[in-house]
């Protein structure tokens, strides 16, 4: 890892409390799943959606839009939408959280396909506006202004100018949502790609709530109290779901190998639609978890998404902007480099039809404040991908990296004292 020491810059800056980073990019194709591939559902409930959509959800971000998301929108054209994860309201918090998950979705009704671009949390920005405070991670954007309100205009323009590609709708969710819909659609069943402990109270392979999950298998173990064993299934409840996709320190793959494990959550959960759909179609499911996301897709938007755009859902590619870990004054980002970054903007504005276009500067904006980081070749990379579709099983790979057998050696309880269990009810 490179290291860069500056006497000015010792600290992170950002204007909240600090985070513990334990937001979830599947909430955010959750999210996604909901309101863009329920199709004709929409109509058949039409007032209740429309009632707590209306009255929780829009949330305009008064920023003129890059395009006339009207005239995309009416003539079919492919759309972009930012997806954002925040941990407000997660563990106890009540504050406005950095949004740890960003996703930029494009959906293409011609070709009837599906980008999902994720886009690495630490990466490096200089935040529009907000130049002074640099280097800064890409996911402190929604914090500016830092007036203890949620800013996804701040987090848009960040990426629009970064990559140099429009951005027409956000979409951001809170944590919660995802128990909420795995618990509705009666739990999920996901084979491990590898085998590891990871404790919800402490984030680590050690305390309470403590989950065990093995390479191979469906199967994992619950210790309510971190010792004694209280359940062994192979479905996973939200609890469960929520402990498999936040795990990260003791993955060898980092953070990209927990996004692959958040992309396997969301195709079980995918392939469960039809059970799924009927379940959340009812007036007091939709005004609470609609509680838990905002967006400026108005409901009328939603019913044009899920009528005209549905079918290219059933065809998704995954792909992640791939960075080189830095250290800068302490601080870990992700640098991506600038090749990368065309490689990225070039996909993107492909798949919205879009002529190529050279991507935004090294960093989003002007660097103002002397810090000098530079742009190394070597985080150059080539254009491997993770693709599925929703009929094929996930790959769990990428670039130049696959687990063995040996990759993660955790810290396990070893007493099973209670008759193991199967049902998706208590955690």
């Amino acid at each position: 890892m490179r290291k860069f020491r500056s006497p000015k810059a010792g600290k992170e800056r950002r204007p909240g409390r600090k985070s513990k980073h334990l937001i979830r990019n599947i909430v955010l194709t959750v999210f996604g799943l909901l309101f863009v591939g329920v199709g004709v559902i929409f109509f058949v409930a039409y007032y209740n959606i429309k009632g707590a959509i209306d009255s929780n959800t829009f949330v305009s971000t008064n920023i003129k839009k890059e395009r006339n998301v009207d005239s995309v929108l009416s003539k079919g054209k492919p759309v972009s939408i930012l997806l954002m994860g925040t941990d407000t309201g997660e563990l106890g918090r009540n504050w406005v959280g950095r949004t740890d998950s960003m996703i930029l979705v494009i959906i293409n009704p011609k070709t009837k396909k599906t980008l999902l671009m994720s886009i690495p949390r630490d990466s490096m920005v200089s935040i529009p506006g907000y130049e002074y405070t640099f280097p800064q991670k890409i996911n402190a954007a929604y914090e500016y202004p830092a007036n203890g309100k949620g800013h996804p205009e701040t987090s848009i323009k960040t990426v629009e100018k970064w990559l140099n590609v429009p951005i027409d709708f956000y979409g951001i969710v809170n944590m919660e949502a995802l128990e909420q819909i795995t618990n509705k659609a009666g739990g999920i069943s996901v084979k491990s790609p590898l085998t590891f402990t990871f404790s919800e109270d402490t984030a680590h392979d050690y305390g309470n709530n403590l989950y065990t999950f093995t390479k191979g298998s469906t199967k994992y173990k619950y210790y309510k109290n971190g010792s004694t064993l209280t359940k062994t299934s192979n479905i996973m409840n939200g609890a469960a779901a929520l402990a498999f996709t936040r795990m990260r320190y003791n993955d060898p793959l980092g953070d990209y190998g927990r996004t692959l494990r958040q992309r396997l959550v969301f195709e079980a959960i995918a392939k469960k639609a039809t059970v799924l759909i009927p379940q959340i179609v009812n007036k007091k499911f939709l005004n609470s978890i609609s509680k838990q996301g905002k967006t400026d897709l108005t409901f009328n938007d939603m019913v044009t998404l899920a009528s005209n755009y549905r079918k290219a859902l059933k065809n998704i590619k995954s792909d992640s902007v791939q960075g080189t870990d830095y250290e800068y004054s302490g601080i870990s980002y992700q640098v991506v480099a600038s090749k990368e970054k065309q490689r990225v903007t070039n996909k993107i504005r492909k798949f919205l039809g879009l002529k190529k276009a050279k991507s935004g500067p090294l960093y989003a904006s002007k660097v103002t404040n002397g810090v000098v980081i530079g742009d190394d070749s070597s985080t150059e990379t080539d254009d491997s991908t993770a693709t599925y579709s929703s009929s094929t099983q996930q790959t769990y790979t990428t670039p130049a990296t696959t687990y063995s057998s040996s990759s993660v050696q955790p810290t396990a309880p070893t007493t099973d004292t209670t008759t193991t269990n199967n049902n998706t009810g208590g955690q």
